[in-house]
């Protein structure tokens, strides 16, 4: 890891801490795709072929995502937090990984607030559901509806006939 630039105080606190914020969102996807490869094996199920490539896209999606708010130095250039979490929780779908409302905030690469509004804004659309998580009643974990799923797919279907 390259040696962090010391904090100046002329940066308004968003914009120091927002590179670090992209180094966690890219380090949980890194460990994501080591910890889940696409095989039955890694997610306890065989995903079909068309899902296995949707599952691609979706993770190339959210790498290029970081990628170009990293090279533009600027991340606020390209946002779209409503985006990131459909990715981050399409992803965590076809690995049938559970996904807490705080994990899907920090998957928008926004501030949390924001993050949140963004996930009512996706409930309120059909697109993502909110549920209490059984086995820990103090976390609530959110994820993506039968039609946010649909969404999700036939856009990957969309952008693999190009």
């Amino acid at each position: 890891m390259p040696d962090a630039a010391p904090l100046s105080a002329s940066k308004s606190d968003g914009a120091v801490l927002q590179p670090l914020a992209d180094e966690l969102v890219a380090i949980a996807a890194r460990l994501r795709d080591v910890a889940a490869t696409p095989g039955a094996e890694a997610i306890g199920r065989p995903l079909p072929r068309s899902e296995r490539r949707y599952l691609a896209l979706a993770r190339q999606a959210y790498a290029l995502r970081r990628k170009r708010a990293a090279i533009f130095g600027n991340p606020e250039l390209f946002g779209e937090p409503a985006w990131d979490i459909l990715l981050d929780l399409y992803i965590a779908h076809a690995e049938a990984k559970p996904v807490s409302v705080s994990s899907a905030c920090i998957g928008s690469a926004a501030p949390a607030t924001t993050g949140l509004r963004w996930l009512g804004v996706l409930a309120d659309e059909g697109l993502v559901v909110r549920e209490n998580d059984a086995e820990d009643n103090r976390r609530v974990l959110v994820r993506l509806t039968p039609k946010g799923v649909s969404a999700m797919e036939r856009f990957f279907d969309a952008v693999g006939s190009f």
